[in-house]
Protein backbone atom coordinates (compact mmCIF):
# COMPACT_ATOMS: atom_id res chain seq x y z
CA UNK A 1 0.00 0.00 0.00
CA UNK A 2 0.78 3.21 -0.72
CA UNK A 3 1.49 4.48 2.60
CA UNK A 4 3.52 1.97 3.97
CA UNK A 5 6.25 2.89 1.76
CA UNK A 6 6.29 6.73 2.91
CA UNK A 7 9.01 7.16 5.90
CA UNK A 8 9.72 10.98 5.90
CA UNK A 9 7.83 12.21 9.08
CA UNK A 10 6.45 15.46 6.61
CA UNK A 11 5.90 12.81 4.13
CA UNK A 12 3.70 11.26 6.89
CA UNK A 13 2.21 14.39 7.74
CA UNK A 14 0.53 14.86 3.93
CA UNK A 15 -0.31 11.05 3.19
CA UNK A 16 -1.43 10.23 6.48
CA UNK A 17 -3.81 14.10 7.28
CA UNK A 18 -5.45 12.70 3.78
CA UNK A 19 -5.50 8.80 2.98
CA UNK A 20 -4.22 7.51 6.46
CA UNK A 21 -8.06 6.55 7.44
CA UNK A 22 -8.53 5.21 4.47
CA UNK A 23 -6.20 1.94 5.10
CA UNK A 24 -6.29 1.95 8.80
CA UNK A 25 -10.38 2.81 10.13
CA UNK A 26 -12.05 2.70 7.10
CA UNK A 27 -14.25 -0.57 7.53
CA UNK A 28 -15.71 0.60 10.81
CA UNK A 29 -18.12 2.57 8.07
CA UNK A 30 -19.69 -1.06 7.30
CA UNK A 31 -21.73 -1.42 10.62
CA UNK A 32 -20.94 -2.51 14.49
CA UNK A 33 -22.76 -5.69 15.47
CA UNK A 34 -23.16 -4.88 18.32
CA UNK A 35 -24.49 -1.24 19.02
CA UNK A 36 -24.57 -1.65 22.74
CA UNK A 37 -22.13 -0.34 25.09
CA UNK A 38 -21.41 -0.83 28.79
CA UNK A 39 -23.11 1.31 30.83
CA UNK A 40 -20.11 2.43 32.24
CA UNK A 41 -18.77 3.71 28.92
CA UNK A 42 -21.41 6.30 28.72
CA UNK A 43 -20.21 9.55 27.67
CA UNK A 44 -22.75 11.21 29.70
CA UNK A 45 -20.14 11.18 32.48
CA UNK A 46 -18.27 13.24 30.89
CA UNK A 47 -20.27 15.63 29.00
CA UNK A 48 -23.45 18.10 29.43
CA UNK A 49 -26.63 17.55 28.09
CA UNK A 50 -26.78 21.04 25.52
CA UNK A 51 -30.77 22.23 25.67
CA UNK A 52 -29.57 23.37 21.83
CA UNK A 53 -26.72 23.24 19.50
CA UNK A 54 -25.31 26.65 20.62
CA UNK A 55 -23.57 28.78 18.11
CA UNK A 56 -19.48 27.54 18.46
CA UNK A 57 -20.06 24.42 20.56
CA UNK A 58 -17.54 22.66 18.97
CA UNK A 59 -13.75 23.69 18.12
CA UNK A 60 -11.56 22.36 16.25
CA UNK A 61 -7.70 23.42 14.89
CA UNK A 62 -5.57 21.58 13.03
CA UNK A 63 -3.67 21.88 9.66
CA UNK A 64 -5.87 23.08 6.35
CA UNK A 65 -5.40 22.43 3.19
CA UNK A 66 -6.85 22.70 -0.48
CA UNK A 67 -7.92 19.68 -1.69
CA UNK A 68 -7.49 19.83 -5.64
CA UNK A 69 -8.98 17.16 -7.68
CA UNK A 70 -8.20 16.68 -11.19
CA UNK A 71 -8.35 14.26 -14.19
CA UNK A 72 -4.88 13.50 -16.23
CA UNK A 73 -3.07 11.78 -18.27
CA UNK A 74 0.39 10.55 -18.15
CA UNK A 75 2.15 13.22 -20.32
CA UNK A 76 0.86 15.68 -17.41
CA UNK A 77 2.23 13.32 -14.86
CA UNK A 78 5.89 12.74 -16.84
CA UNK A 79 6.11 16.36 -17.04
CA UNK A 80 6.24 17.18 -13.78
CA UNK A 81 8.15 14.13 -12.66
CA UNK A 82 4.65 12.12 -10.70
CA UNK A 83 3.92 8.44 -10.35
CA UNK A 84 0.71 6.84 -10.39
CA UNK A 85 -0.03 5.65 -7.23
CA UNK A 86 2.55 7.71 -5.58
CA UNK A 87 2.51 10.17 -2.56
CA UNK A 88 5.08 13.13 -2.55
CA UNK A 89 5.95 16.45 -0.95
CA UNK A 90 6.05 18.96 -3.74
CA UNK A 91 9.62 20.07 -4.86
CA UNK A 92 9.76 23.44 -6.26
CA UNK A 93 9.76 22.68 -9.65
CA UNK A 94 6.42 20.70 -9.00
CA UNK A 95 5.20 24.15 -7.70
CA UNK A 96 3.26 25.38 -11.25
CA UNK A 97 1.50 22.65 -11.56
CA UNK A 98 -0.89 23.81 -8.59
CA UNK A 99 -2.04 26.59 -10.33
CA UNK A 100 -1.80 24.85 -13.83
CA UNK A 101 -4.55 22.46 -12.90
CA UNK A 102 -6.67 25.00 -11.38
CA UNK A 103 -7.43 26.25 -14.79
CA UNK A 104 -8.85 25.10 -17.91
CA UNK A 105 -8.54 22.44 -19.91
CA UNK A 106 -8.84 21.47 -16.25
CA UNK A 107 -11.99 21.01 -14.05
CA UNK A 108 -10.99 20.93 -10.68
CA UNK A 109 -12.99 19.83 -7.57
CA UNK A 110 -12.15 21.59 -4.19
CA UNK A 111 -12.54 20.57 -0.88
CA UNK A 112 -11.67 22.17 2.55
CA UNK A 113 -9.58 19.36 3.79
CA UNK A 114 -6.82 18.26 6.18
CA UNK A 115 -7.68 15.53 8.61
CA UNK A 116 -9.14 17.52 11.70
CA UNK A 117 -10.74 20.06 8.94
CA UNK A 118 -12.72 16.75 6.88
CA UNK A 119 -13.89 16.26 11.13
CA UNK A 120 -15.30 19.73 11.41
CA UNK A 121 -16.90 19.57 8.12
CA UNK A 122 -18.84 16.34 8.70
CA UNK A 123 -19.81 17.19 12.43
CA UNK A 124 -21.49 20.78 11.57
CA UNK A 125 -22.85 18.76 7.99
CA UNK A 126 -24.69 16.99 10.29
CA UNK A 127 -25.29 19.34 12.74
CA UNK A 128 -27.28 21.43 10.38
CA UNK A 129 -26.75 24.48 12.48
CA UNK A 130 -24.86 27.34 10.75
CA UNK A 131 -21.60 28.33 12.58
CA UNK A 132 -22.16 25.39 15.39
CA UNK A 133 -18.29 25.07 14.52
CA UNK A 134 -15.30 27.21 14.49
CA UNK A 135 -11.63 25.83 12.80
CA UNK A 136 -8.66 27.47 13.58
CA UNK A 137 -5.34 26.81 11.08
CA UNK A 138 -3.32 28.68 8.88
CA UNK A 139 -3.03 29.79 5.43
CA UNK A 140 -1.29 31.92 2.89
CA UNK A 141 -2.49 35.17 1.33
CA UNK A 142 -3.40 33.71 -2.19
CA UNK A 143 -5.92 32.58 -4.23
CA UNK A 144 -6.29 29.08 -2.71
CA UNK A 145 -6.73 30.52 0.44
CA UNK A 146 -10.10 32.32 -0.40
CA UNK A 147 -11.59 29.34 -2.34
CA UNK A 148 -10.52 26.75 0.99
CA UNK A 149 -12.54 29.58 3.12
CA UNK A 150 -15.30 29.28 0.81
CA UNK A 151 -15.70 25.76 0.82
CA UNK A 152 -14.77 25.22 4.62
CA UNK A 153 -18.21 28.14 4.98
CA UNK A 154 -20.01 26.12 2.44
CA UNK A 155 -21.45 23.81 4.89
CA UNK A 156 -21.74 26.47 7.83
CA UNK A 157 -18.23 26.41 9.36
CA UNK A 158 -17.21 29.45 11.21
CA UNK A 159 -13.69 29.66 9.41
CA UNK A 160 -11.15 31.52 11.38
CA UNK A 161 -7.15 30.98 9.60
CA UNK A 162 -4.34 33.00 10.50
CA UNK A 163 -3.27 34.63 6.99
CA UNK A 164 0.85 34.34 6.60
CA UNK A 165 1.80 37.00 3.56
CA UNK A 166 4.38 35.82 1.87
CA UNK A 167 3.17 31.97 2.46
CA UNK A 168 1.47 29.44 0.21
CA UNK A 169 -2.11 28.07 1.39
CA UNK A 170 -1.05 24.38 1.72
CA UNK A 171 -2.80 22.14 -0.88
CA UNK A 172 -2.78 18.62 -2.26
CA UNK A 173 -3.31 17.95 -5.55
CA UNK A 174 -4.56 14.55 -6.48
CA UNK A 175 -4.23 13.28 -10.33
CA UNK A 176 -6.12 10.93 -11.10
CA UNK A 177 -4.86 8.91 -14.38
CA UNK A 178 -7.45 5.95 -14.96
CA UNK A 179 -8.11 3.63 -11.86
CA UNK A 180 -4.63 5.20 -9.78
CA UNK A 181 -4.15 8.71 -8.20
CA UNK A 182 -0.65 10.65 -7.89
CA UNK A 183 -0.93 12.97 -5.01
CA UNK A 184 0.89 16.32 -4.55
CA UNK A 185 1.11 18.26 -1.60
CA UNK A 186 2.45 21.41 -0.17
CA UNK A 187 1.92 22.34 2.94
CA UNK A 188 2.89 25.99 2.82
CA UNK A 189 1.24 28.44 5.65
CA UNK A 190 -0.48 25.08 7.50
CA UNK A 191 2.77 24.67 9.42
CA UNK A 192 3.30 28.33 10.75
CA UNK A 193 0.44 28.65 12.91
CA UNK A 194 0.83 29.94 16.16
CA UNK A 195 -0.25 30.55 19.63
CA UNK A 196 -0.40 34.12 19.71
CA UNK A 197 -3.39 34.21 16.94
CA UNK A 198 -5.02 32.33 19.29
CA UNK A 199 -4.99 34.95 22.33
CA UNK A 200 -6.12 37.72 20.73
CA UNK A 201 -8.98 38.71 21.92
CA UNK A 202 -11.82 37.95 18.65
CA UNK A 203 -10.36 34.49 18.74
CA UNK A 204 -9.91 33.50 22.02
CA UNK A 205 -13.90 35.01 22.69
CA UNK A 206 -14.66 31.61 19.97
CA UNK A 207 -12.06 29.16 22.40
CA UNK A 208 -14.12 30.70 25.67
CA UNK A 209 -17.67 30.10 23.64
CA UNK A 210 -17.00 26.29 22.65
CA UNK A 211 -17.88 23.85 24.92
CA UNK A 212 -16.25 20.94 22.93
CA UNK A 213 -12.63 20.70 21.05
CA UNK A 214 -11.53 18.87 18.76
CA UNK A 215 -7.59 19.00 18.62
CA UNK A 216 -5.69 17.63 16.26
CA UNK A 217 -2.56 15.69 16.73
CA UNK A 218 -0.74 17.24 13.88
CA UNK A 219 -0.79 20.67 14.80
CA UNK A 220 1.25 18.84 17.70
CA UNK A 221 4.25 19.03 15.36
CA UNK A 222 3.69 22.64 14.52
CA UNK A 223 2.57 24.93 17.30
CA UNK A 224 1.97 22.45 20.62
CA UNK A 225 1.72 26.12 23.16
CA UNK A 226 -1.56 26.36 21.13
CA UNK A 227 -2.77 23.07 21.59
CA UNK A 228 -1.65 23.02 25.35
CA UNK A 229 -3.26 26.46 26.13
CA UNK A 230 -6.86 25.61 24.48
CA UNK A 231 -6.14 22.28 26.34
CA UNK A 232 -6.05 23.74 29.77
CA UNK A 233 -8.77 26.01 29.16
CA UNK A 234 -10.83 23.20 28.94
CA UNK A 235 -10.01 21.68 32.11
CA UNK A 236 -10.20 24.31 34.05
CA UNK A 237 -13.63 25.25 32.75
CA UNK A 238 -14.57 21.71 33.46
CA UNK A 239 -15.28 21.18 28.98
CA UNK A 240 -14.36 18.02 26.72
CA UNK A 241 -11.36 17.79 24.39
CA UNK A 242 -11.32 14.94 22.10
CA UNK A 243 -8.12 14.52 20.36
CA UNK A 244 -6.31 12.05 17.55
CA UNK A 245 -2.91 10.25 17.36
CA UNK A 246 -3.33 10.57 13.98
CA UNK A 247 0.61 9.43 12.70
CA UNK A 248 3.23 7.48 14.56
CA UNK A 249 5.61 10.07 14.80
CA UNK A 250 3.32 12.43 16.56
CA UNK A 251 2.99 10.13 19.72
CA UNK A 252 6.43 11.27 21.04
CA UNK A 253 4.33 14.76 21.59
CA UNK A 254 1.23 12.71 23.59
CA UNK A 255 3.91 10.93 25.59
CA UNK A 256 5.83 13.77 26.42
CA UNK A 257 5.94 13.97 30.18
CA UNK A 258 7.01 18.46 29.86
CA UNK A 259 3.99 18.90 27.67
CA UNK A 260 1.95 16.56 30.12
CA UNK A 261 -1.25 17.13 27.15
CA UNK A 262 -2.19 13.51 27.95
CA UNK A 263 -3.72 14.91 31.17
CA UNK A 264 -6.32 16.92 29.74
CA UNK A 265 -7.77 14.49 26.85
CA UNK A 266 -11.09 12.83 27.83
CA UNK A 267 -11.64 11.12 24.37
CA UNK A 268 -8.77 9.80 22.19
CA UNK A 269 -8.50 8.39 18.76
CA UNK A 270 -5.95 6.05 17.62
CA UNK A 271 -5.63 3.36 15.22
CA UNK A 272 -3.25 0.17 16.28
CA UNK A 273 0.09 1.15 14.78
CA UNK A 274 -0.39 4.82 16.71
CA UNK A 275 -1.32 3.34 20.03
CA UNK A 276 0.95 0.79 19.65
CA UNK A 277 3.92 3.12 19.45
CA UNK A 278 2.06 5.31 22.19
CA UNK A 279 2.58 2.50 24.60
CA UNK A 280 6.36 2.13 23.43
CA UNK A 281 6.57 5.85 24.31
CA UNK A 282 5.36 5.98 27.55
CA UNK A 283 6.70 2.90 28.19
CA UNK A 284 3.13 0.02 29.09
CA UNK A 285 5.58 -2.61 28.70
CA UNK A 286 2.87 -4.53 26.29
CA UNK A 287 2.11 -4.96 22.87
CA UNK A 288 -1.95 -6.72 23.70
CA UNK A 289 -4.46 -3.43 22.29
CA UNK A 290 -6.55 -4.28 25.00
CA UNK A 291 -4.19 -3.53 27.79
CA UNK A 292 -2.85 -0.87 26.21
CA UNK A 293 -6.48 1.14 25.28
CA UNK A 294 -7.26 0.57 29.12
CA UNK A 295 -3.73 2.00 30.30
CA UNK A 296 -4.18 4.94 27.96
CA UNK A 297 -8.23 5.37 29.86
CA UNK A 298 -6.32 5.62 33.06
CA UNK A 299 -3.07 7.82 33.17
CA UNK A 300 -3.36 10.62 34.98
CA UNK A 301 -6.28 13.48 34.83
CA UNK A 302 -6.30 16.76 35.46
CA UNK A 303 -10.03 16.42 35.93
CA UNK A 304 -10.52 12.83 37.44
CA UNK A 305 -14.14 13.10 37.94
CA UNK A 306 -14.61 12.91 34.08
CA UNK A 307 -12.87 8.96 32.91
CA UNK A 308 -11.26 9.00 29.82
CA UNK A 309 -12.25 7.08 26.87
CA UNK A 310 -10.42 5.43 24.39
CA UNK A 311 -10.87 4.33 21.05
CA UNK A 312 -8.61 2.27 19.27
CA UNK A 313 -9.45 1.25 15.60
CA UNK A 314 -7.97 -1.90 13.48
CA UNK A 315 -9.06 -1.90 10.22
CA UNK A 316 -11.26 -5.11 9.48
CA UNK A 317 -10.67 -6.62 13.02
CA UNK A 318 -13.12 -4.87 15.95
CA UNK A 319 -12.85 -1.88 17.09
CA UNK A 320 -11.44 -1.41 20.89
CA UNK A 321 -13.20 0.83 23.41
CA UNK A 322 -11.86 1.43 26.88
CA UNK A 323 -13.09 3.65 29.88
CA UNK A 324 -13.87 3.61 33.35
CA UNK A 325 -12.29 0.68 34.05
CA UNK A 326 -13.60 -1.58 31.08
CA UNK A 327 -12.70 -2.56 27.94
CA UNK A 328 -15.44 -3.66 24.91
CA UNK A 329 -14.90 -4.97 21.53
CA UNK A 330 -17.31 -3.70 18.74
CA UNK A 331 -17.43 -6.26 15.65
CA UNK A 332 -17.52 -4.48 12.06
CA UNK A 333 -18.91 -6.17 8.93
CA UNK A 334 -16.94 -5.61 5.81
CA UNK A 335 -18.50 -3.57 2.79
CA UNK A 336 -19.20 -4.98 -0.48
CA UNK A 337 -16.55 -3.69 -2.72
CA UNK A 338 -18.18 -2.52 -5.53
CA UNK A 339 -19.90 0.60 -3.34
CA UNK A 340 -16.59 2.18 -2.44
CA UNK A 341 -15.79 5.33 -4.28
CA UNK A 342 -13.17 6.10 -2.24
CA UNK A 343 -11.29 5.58 0.86
CA UNK A 344 -10.29 8.84 1.46
CA UNK A 345 -11.39 10.69 4.53
CA UNK A 346 -13.97 8.35 5.81
CA UNK A 347 -12.14 7.90 8.83
CA UNK A 348 -11.76 11.43 9.25
CA UNK A 349 -15.53 11.39 8.74
CA UNK A 350 -16.20 8.95 11.39
CA UNK A 351 -14.56 11.53 13.92
CA UNK A 352 -16.68 14.62 12.66
CA UNK A 353 -19.80 12.02 12.94
CA UNK A 354 -18.64 11.06 16.38
CA UNK A 355 -18.42 14.82 17.40
CA UNK A 356 -21.99 15.59 15.86
CA UNK A 357 -23.49 13.06 18.37
CA UNK A 358 -21.02 14.32 21.76
CA UNK A 359 -21.67 17.52 21.53
CA UNK A 360 -25.19 17.15 22.04
CA UNK A 361 -24.75 14.74 25.30
CA UNK A 362 -25.81 11.83 23.13
CA UNK A 363 -24.68 8.21 24.45
CA UNK A 364 -21.75 6.57 23.50
CA UNK A 365 -23.17 3.97 21.25
CA UNK A 366 -24.71 6.87 19.49
CA UNK A 367 -21.24 8.52 19.01
CA UNK A 368 -20.21 5.87 17.47
CA UNK A 369 -23.46 4.74 15.26
CA UNK A 370 -23.06 8.27 13.70
CA UNK A 371 -19.87 8.02 12.84
CA UNK A 372 -20.17 4.62 10.77
CA UNK A 373 -22.83 6.28 9.03
CA UNK A 374 -20.61 9.17 8.51
CA UNK A 375 -17.63 6.98 7.48
CA UNK A 376 -20.22 4.89 5.17
CA UNK A 377 -21.41 7.80 3.31
CA UNK A 378 -18.11 9.25 2.60
CA UNK A 379 -16.59 5.83 1.32
CA UNK A 380 -19.54 5.47 -1.60
CA UNK A 381 -18.41 9.35 -2.74
CA UNK A 382 -15.12 10.70 -4.09
CA UNK A 383 -13.37 12.78 -1.54
CA UNK A 384 -14.36 13.50 1.84
CA UNK A 385 -17.91 14.75 0.67
CA UNK A 386 -21.62 14.05 1.45
CA UNK A 387 -24.78 14.95 -0.14
CA UNK A 388 -26.52 18.12 0.91
CA UNK A 389 -28.55 16.88 3.50
CA UNK A 390 -27.94 13.98 6.51
CA UNK A 391 -29.98 10.71 7.08
CA UNK A 392 -28.62 10.07 10.38
CA UNK A 393 -31.50 9.59 13.17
Amino acid sequence: MMMLMLVQRALNTVVISHRRRGFGFWLLAFGFTSSTTHPRLSVRQFTTMPAKIAPGILLGMGNPLLDITVKGDQALLDQYGLKSNNAVLATPEQHPIFHRIAEPPFTPQYIAGGATQNSIRIAQWILQTPNATTFFGGVGNDKFRHILEEKAKEVGVNVRYQVYDGSVTGVCAAIIVGEDRSLLTELGAAEKFCVEFLKQPENWTLVEQARFYYLGGFLLSVSPEAILEVAQHSTEHKKTVVTNLHATFLCKFFADSKLDLMKHVDVLFGNEDEVAEFSKCVGFGTSDLKEIALKISQLPKANPSRPRVAIVTRGKKSTILASDGEVKEIAVVPVDPAEIKDTNGCGDAFVGGFLSQLVQGKPLSDCLRCGTYAANTVIRRFGCTYPDHPEFE
